[in-house]
Protein backbone atom coordinates (compact mmCIF):
# COMPACT_ATOMS: atom_id res chain seq x y z
CA UNK A 1 0.00 0.00 0.00
CA UNK A 2 1.55 3.23 -0.92
CA UNK A 3 1.37 6.55 1.40
CA UNK A 4 -1.28 7.94 -0.69
CA UNK A 5 -3.87 4.66 -0.04
CA UNK A 6 -3.61 5.21 3.60
CA UNK A 7 -4.57 8.50 3.73
CA UNK A 8 -7.78 8.20 1.78
CA UNK A 9 -8.62 5.49 4.64
CA UNK A 10 -8.59 8.01 7.77
CA UNK A 11 -11.62 9.91 8.47
CA UNK A 12 -12.54 12.69 6.73
CA UNK A 13 -13.12 14.96 9.56
CA UNK A 14 -11.72 15.79 12.74
CA UNK A 15 -12.64 18.10 15.69
CA UNK A 16 -10.46 20.00 17.95
CA UNK A 17 -11.71 19.31 21.68
CA UNK A 18 -13.03 23.20 22.00
CA UNK A 19 -15.12 21.93 19.06
CA UNK A 20 -16.41 19.17 20.78
CA UNK A 21 -16.79 20.58 24.11
CA UNK A 22 -19.06 23.75 21.74
CA UNK A 23 -21.03 21.20 20.07
CA UNK A 24 -22.02 19.16 23.06
CA UNK A 25 -22.64 21.83 25.09
CA UNK A 26 -19.92 20.61 27.88
CA UNK A 27 -16.77 22.17 29.16
CA UNK A 28 -13.65 21.64 27.12
CA UNK A 29 -12.34 19.91 30.74
CA UNK A 30 -15.57 17.21 30.81
CA UNK A 31 -14.44 16.67 27.28
CA UNK A 32 -10.54 16.07 28.13
CA UNK A 33 -12.15 13.73 31.01
CA UNK A 34 -13.88 11.35 28.74
CA UNK A 35 -10.98 11.25 26.37
CA UNK A 36 -8.38 10.48 29.52
CA UNK A 37 -11.31 7.67 29.99
CA UNK A 38 -11.09 6.00 26.89
CA UNK A 39 -15.00 7.12 26.59
CA UNK A 40 -14.42 9.12 23.77
CA UNK A 41 -11.89 7.91 21.47
CA UNK A 42 -9.36 10.09 20.16
CA UNK A 43 -5.57 10.72 18.61
CA UNK A 44 -3.07 12.75 20.36
CA UNK A 45 -1.42 15.27 17.45
CA UNK A 46 1.49 16.92 19.38
CA UNK A 47 -0.05 18.23 22.68
CA UNK A 48 -3.68 18.31 21.37
CA UNK A 49 -6.26 15.69 20.93
CA UNK A 50 -8.53 15.47 17.60
CA UNK A 51 -11.61 13.34 17.52
CA UNK A 52 -12.90 11.33 14.50
CA UNK A 53 -16.38 12.31 13.51
CA UNK A 54 -17.23 8.57 13.63
CA UNK A 55 -15.84 8.99 16.66
CA UNK A 56 -17.80 11.61 18.02
CA UNK A 57 -20.82 9.97 16.24
CA UNK A 58 -20.70 6.14 18.19
CA UNK A 59 -19.77 8.29 21.50
CA UNK A 60 -23.37 10.54 21.01
CA UNK A 61 -25.22 7.94 19.28
CA UNK A 62 -26.17 10.78 16.51
CA UNK A 63 -24.95 12.15 13.02
CA UNK A 64 -22.36 14.69 13.84
CA UNK A 65 -22.82 18.00 12.16
CA UNK A 66 -20.83 18.75 9.09
CA UNK A 67 -18.34 20.74 10.93
CA UNK A 68 -18.30 23.05 14.02
CA UNK A 69 -19.83 26.38 13.91
CA UNK A 70 -17.92 29.07 13.01
CA UNK A 71 -17.88 33.07 12.54
CA UNK A 72 -17.93 32.34 8.93
CA UNK A 73 -21.26 30.96 8.91
CA UNK A 74 -22.68 33.30 11.20
CA UNK A 75 -22.45 30.78 14.05
CA UNK A 76 -20.80 34.21 16.43
CA UNK A 77 -22.15 33.93 19.84
CA UNK A 78 -21.02 36.12 22.85
CA UNK A 79 -21.35 35.21 26.12
CA UNK A 80 -21.16 36.84 29.65
CA UNK A 81 -19.23 36.14 32.67
CA UNK A 82 -20.18 38.45 35.12
CA UNK A 83 -19.43 38.43 39.76
CA UNK A 84 -21.72 40.39 41.45
CA UNK A 85 -20.57 40.83 44.76
CA UNK A 86 -23.25 42.04 47.48
CA UNK A 87 -21.79 43.64 50.80
CA UNK A 88 -23.44 43.45 53.92
CA UNK A 89 -26.23 40.67 53.17
CA UNK A 90 -27.50 38.41 55.87
CA UNK A 91 -28.36 34.78 55.76
CA UNK A 92 -32.22 35.08 55.45
CA UNK A 93 -31.49 37.57 52.68
CA UNK A 94 -29.38 35.66 50.89
CA UNK A 95 -31.78 33.02 50.78
CA UNK A 96 -34.00 35.16 49.93
CA UNK A 97 -32.29 36.47 46.46
CA UNK A 98 -30.76 33.01 45.93
CA UNK A 99 -33.93 31.46 45.74
CA UNK A 100 -35.30 34.63 43.61
CA UNK A 101 -32.35 34.07 40.94
CA UNK A 102 -32.78 30.99 40.64
CA UNK A 103 -36.79 30.99 40.12
CA UNK A 104 -35.87 34.06 37.56
CA UNK A 105 -33.81 31.71 35.61
CA UNK A 106 -35.49 28.76 35.73
CA UNK A 107 -38.71 30.52 34.47
CA UNK A 108 -36.83 32.61 31.68
CA UNK A 109 -35.19 29.20 30.33
CA UNK A 110 -38.04 28.41 28.48
CA UNK A 111 -36.30 28.65 25.21
CA UNK A 112 -34.52 31.97 25.42
CA UNK A 113 -30.55 31.66 26.18
CA UNK A 114 -28.86 28.97 29.02
CA UNK A 115 -27.80 30.75 32.04
CA UNK A 116 -25.83 29.15 34.21
CA UNK A 117 -25.63 30.65 38.57
CA UNK A 118 -23.76 30.14 41.25
CA UNK A 119 -24.08 31.39 44.60
CA UNK A 120 -21.27 31.72 47.25
CA UNK A 121 -22.05 33.37 51.01
CA UNK A 122 -19.51 33.82 52.94
CA UNK A 123 -21.69 34.53 56.36
CA UNK A 124 -18.38 35.50 58.36
CA UNK A 125 -17.82 38.89 56.13
CA UNK A 126 -21.59 39.03 55.19
CA UNK A 127 -20.80 38.78 51.50
CA UNK A 128 -22.98 37.11 48.79
CA UNK A 129 -20.95 36.70 45.60
CA UNK A 130 -23.51 35.88 42.50
CA UNK A 131 -21.65 34.19 39.54
CA UNK A 132 -23.28 34.12 36.27
CA UNK A 133 -22.32 32.64 32.86
CA UNK A 134 -24.64 32.99 29.63
CA UNK A 135 -25.93 35.03 26.99
CA UNK A 136 -25.38 38.89 26.96
CA UNK A 137 -29.80 39.71 26.97
CA UNK A 138 -30.39 36.93 29.95
CA UNK A 139 -27.12 38.04 31.79
CA UNK A 140 -28.59 41.66 31.73
CA UNK A 141 -32.22 40.98 32.92
CA UNK A 142 -30.76 38.70 35.71
CA UNK A 143 -28.47 41.34 36.21
CA UNK A 144 -31.72 44.12 36.32
CA UNK A 145 -33.53 41.45 38.80
CA UNK A 146 -30.33 41.23 41.25
CA UNK A 147 -30.22 45.05 41.42
CA UNK A 148 -33.89 45.21 41.98
CA UNK A 149 -33.53 43.00 44.84
CA UNK A 150 -30.73 44.91 46.34
CA UNK A 151 -32.14 48.05 46.09
CA UNK A 152 -29.30 49.71 44.60
CA UNK A 153 -30.52 53.12 42.69
CA UNK A 154 -30.47 52.88 38.48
Amino acid sequence: MDREEGLESLPQQYYSVDQVAELLDLHVRTVRGYVRDGRLAATRIGKQYRIAREDLEAFTGRPAPSSAPSADRGGRHAEASVIVRIDAIGPEATIRLTNTVMAAIAHGQDGGERLRVETVYDEERAVLKVIILGGLDSTAELLKIINALTGQPE
